[in-house]
Parts: structure tokens; C-alpha cells; sequence
């Protein structure tokens, strides 16, 4: 069977844009290597407000934005903006808005206070990535989602984006964000906030009690179907091995020998794990 050759990226943060964070030179490294070996990478990225629009070369996507997305009952217009890495021949597209990204530094402000509304911009970046994706028209196979900015996307996916034509046979995979210390309280409003379509918070009852923004990581893993870490993370290994995850680990060494491996290996395992049933359908694609 072949294997997956579309990869969205939802990433959280990425070189050159954003340098501070372990996911930052990760995927920086990882997506234009996985496009040297033949499949396509798409990659979302928030417009942080410490990215200068004017030194990176930012420009709006005018076709892809102006859509309005409600989140707890309130609209928030969604803003595409592109650039390129031309050194890694990569294209970023960017998820903005003035009342989550603009001026607004990645988890806290300057006086390093968390930002009240820190989930709200992670339900906006992954709607907002999803709906763009949808108007492209493009179906990945692989969506390797990053960070707690990124973890609802899983959750959405699988709950209120199933049947899109774009996603339905996606497979979901996961990176969870280790740094920095992500201990704000989850907000008082958290039901309305992740509410859309079918996508509710007591689909995520089997967690318990979601008490902190690190919360989130669980959220990511536990709607994803794979789990990717950047280290050997004794926490997360945990917590894949009892909701019962498929986990690869990235050897930064042999990454840049066999960048897809990680990818290779959830699908064999996808394919290992699969109802006897499923065992007799072509059709089957990860």
C-alpha cells in the first residue's frame, strides 16, 4: 500500500518567524525535508504579533479571507496572510485577526501575564486553518497538528469536520508542547468556547476534569489517531501508552536521513491495529 503523500501542518510556532520555542526549529527543519522526498506540505502557522509583516514579506490572501467565525457568540473576522522560506522553497500561510493575534505575543504579554482569551485564539487558529483548507480544495492525508495552539484541531476534526470531503480520511497526528509552563486556568466559559456542530466538551469527558491550559496537550493526544514527540517525554509516553496511542519518538540525528520515517511508522502501525474488516478494504489510506 502507499503511503500518505499530502501533510497539512498546523503548527504552533516555526523558524523563521517564531525562534523561542522547541517546536520552532523541529518543524523548521522537519517540513522542508519531508518535501525534498517527493510529498507535498502545506503549513498554518498563527501571525503572531511579534512577526513583522514588512522584514518576513507577509501579504493578505484576499480570496481566502473575510469569513466571519463565531466562537462563544461572538464574530471574529478571519485574516489569511502568506510568505515564503525561500532557502527551504516552503510557503506559510498565516491565520490572523485583530482581536486574537494582532499586537499579541504568543502565551503572555510584556508584563508576562496569560492572555484571558488563550483559548478562544486556539479555537480561531484551528477553525480558522480548517474552514481555509476547505476553500483550497486540497485533501491531506496526514495532519500533523502542534502545541496546545494547535490541539483542538484534532478535536474538531474528528467531531465536527468528519464527513468534509477534505478530511475524511485523514489521519491525525499529534505533537504536544512541553515548554513553557502552561499552568493558566482553563476558562470559566470553556464549554461555550469549544462548542461547534457536533464538537462538545462532554466528548472529552473520558480526560476528567480539565483544570490548566496544559490540559490541552491531553485534548490533542487523546482526539488524535498518532502521537509524534520531540523527546523522550517520560509524562506524555505515559499518557499515549494508557489511551492506548501509537507514539514515535524524532532522533533529531536521523531526521535528516529519513525525515517521512516518522510518518511511515504510525501508518504501519495504523494498518497493524485495524479491525480484521478494514484488513480486506483497498481503499484504505493513511
Amino acid at each position: 500500500m502507499e503511503k500518505a503523500k499530502k501533510i497539512l501542518y498546523i503548527a504552533q510556532e516555526l523558524e523563521p518567524y517564531v525562534s523561542e520555542g522547541e517546536l520552532s526549529t523541529m518543524f523548521r527543519n522537519l517540513i522542508p525535508a519531508v518535501q525534498e522526498t517527493g510529498r507535498e506540505a502545506r503549513t498554518f502557522t498563527p501571525k503572531w504579533g511579534s512577526i513583522n509583516e514588512r522584514r518576513n514579506m507577509l501579504h493578505e490572501v484576499i480570496r481566502l479571507s473575510g469569513a466571519n467565525l463565531i466562537i462563544d457568540g461572538s464574530d471574529h473576522q478571519l485574516i489569511i496572510k502568506v510568505a515564503s522560506i525561500p532557502a527551504a522553497h516552503m510557503q506559510v500561510y498565516f491565520i490572523d485577526n485583530d482581536d486574537f493575534m494582532r499586537g499579541k505575543l504568543i502565551l503572555r504579554d510584556k508584563d508576562g501575564k496569560f492572555y484571558r482569551d488563550n483559548v478562544e485564539r486556539s479555537m480561531f487558529f484551528c477553525r480558522g486553518t480548517i474552514e481555509t483548507m476547505k476553500k483550497l480544495r486540497w485533501t491531506p492525508e496526514i495532519v500533523h497538528c502542534t502545541g496546545w495552539m494547535g490541539a483542538l484541531a484534532p478535536y474538531l476534526l474528528k467531531m465536527a469536520y468528519y464527513d468534509e470531503p477534505c478530511f475524511r480520511e485523514s489521519q491525525i497526528i499529534f505533537t504536544p508542547c512541553t515548554t513553557p509552563a502552561l499552568d493558566q486556568p482553563m476558562p470559566r466559559n470553556l464549554k461555550n468556547i469549544v462548542a461547534y456542530r457536533e464538537a462538545c466538551l462532554e466528548a472529552l469527558a473520558p480526560l476528567g476534569k480539565l483544570e490548566t491550559l496544559d490540559d490541552m496537550n491531553r485534548i490533542g493526544m487523546f482526539m488524535a489517531d498518532g502521537i509524534v514527540l520531540t523527546s523522550e517525554n517520560e509524562r506524555f509516553l505515559r499518557m499515549a501508552k494508557e489511551m492506548g496511542k501509537p507514539v514515535v519518538v524524532i532522533d533529531k540525528e536521523d531526521l535528516a536521513k529519513n525525515p517521512t520515517e516518522i510518518y511511515d511508522n504510525l501508518w504501519d502501525e495504523a494498518v497493524r491495529k485495524r479491525p480484521k474488516k478494514e484488513e480486506e478494504d483497498d481503499d484504505f489510506i493513511f
